[in-house]
């Protein structure tokens, strides 16, 4: 059913020329950009790493499990933070990843999910933004509501200022600090702390909709494709338990509670405690087992 790269797809699917021209570009700067670590300050690559954890979190904590899911509320200056983090990992303003997200989970797996699994690795991983969408994507987004995302003043500002707010924080200030602070190159640094980490961070994001839908356990639903994925959860800091996340999406932890690695869970835990978070969703224990029991396949 899936569409040919060389053509127009069943669901009138055009290839996008200048997304696969500008990803080839970015995956190639990228590759050069690794040849630039051994020569780079020290200061710089852990500005980089810094960077990447920042772009994770305008992800995860916000446009996932904040603005997506609703499975917390953030009092403004947090929200903020995560809107300009969600800046400076270039991946759609907030109002449409989430949107596209809805649409995911209600549609997943069908011609009506953006980055259909069943079309395989390639297809949801990158693929699906060589295309423009399937008309079913479009047609059945239009039936859900979006109205409260618009709501939120920071995500009506950053939309409206979306272009310059990713120039300045995806491309600017991670090449400005390094260079201004600690004397790097404005090369390395633009190499470094601007390209190769957003080519990693867009292929960690990636691998939720790919990998974490193919490869792994399915504990609390066997009759879905998204699994456990324990590398996906290192990579994504915390996104890849993508079994429960179906399973549960209103929960903020993504994940069962526990000893698990979920940098974003600690992250939203902390500012709880700090104040700037309230009301904390979770599925409750006896739901999770009884789940487990229904539905699981027995794995955990």
């Amino acid at each position: 059913e899936a569409g040919t790269a060389s053509s127009a797809g069943p669901g009138g699917q055009a290839i996008v020329w200048r997304n696969v021209v500008l990803m080839g570009l970015l995956h190639l700067g990228a590759v050069y950009a690794l040849s630039l670590v051994p020569r780079a300050h020290i200061l710089t690559l852990l500005w980089a790493y810094f960077c990447f954890l920042m772009t994770a979190l305008g992800v995860t904590a916000g446009a996932h499990r904040l603005w997506s899911h609703r499975s917390y509320k953030a009092k403004l200056p947090l929200r903020i933070f995560l809107a300009a983090a969600n800046s400076m990992a270039f991946q759609n303003d907030i109002y449409e990843w989430s949107r596209d997200h809805r649409v995911h989970h209600k549609y997943s797996e069908t011609d009506a999910d953006p980055h259909n699994a069943r079309r395989g690795f390639f297809f949801s991983h990158i693929g699906w933004l060589f295309m423009r969408k399937h008309r079913d994507v479009i047609e059945k987004g239009r039936k859900l509501d979006f109205t409260d995302l618009l709501d939120d003043p920071v995500v009506r500002f950053q939309r409206k200022y979306y272009k310059s707010s990713v120039v300045l924080m995806c491309f600017v200030i991670p090449t400005v600090v390094p260079w201004y602070l600690w004397g790097e190159s404005l090369w390395n640094a633009y190499f470094l702390a601007s390209i190769l980490r957003y080519t990693i961070s867009l292929n960690v994001t990636w691998l939720v909709n790919s990998a974490a839908h193919m490869y792994g356990n399915r504990p609390y639903d066997k009759n879905i494709n998204p699994r456990q994925n324990t590398l996906v959860t290192l990579g994504a800091i915390g996104e890849g338990f993508h079994n429960y996340h179906h399973t549960f999406p209103f929960d903020y932890s993504a994940s069962e509670l526990g000893l698990k690695f979920n940098p974003t869970t600690w992250f939203i835990d902390f500012m709880f405690w700090l104040g700037l978070v309230t009301d904390r969703k979770q599925a409750p224990k006896e739901m999770i087992q009884a789940r487990k029991e229904r539905t699981g396949d027995g794995s955990a």
